[in-house]
């Protein structure tokens, strides 16, 4: 399982990627891709991340994570 730094440095990195878009649209692609791409046990850790305080999440993809998180 990966570390949550190396989660969270994931998740920033394709949060940056969708940046450009705008919040909705970029919400929603980070959000997809996390859930089509990443492993169940990937997801469960960044969401206990989240739960913790989320440090060093970008606000796009804390945004995006709550919305998968509450799907």
């Amino acid at each position: 399982m990966s570390s949550p730094d190396k989660l969270v440095y994931m998740a920033n990195q394709i949060g940056k990627f969708f940046q450009s878009q705008g919040h909705d649209r970029a919400v929603k692609g980070i959000s997809e891709h996390i859930w089509k791409f990443w492993d169940p046990r990937m997801r469960k850790s960044i969401f206990a991340h989240l739960d913790a305080g989320g440090t060093g999440l970008d606000p796009f993809v804390r945004d995006a994570l709550e919305k998968l998180k509450n799907a």
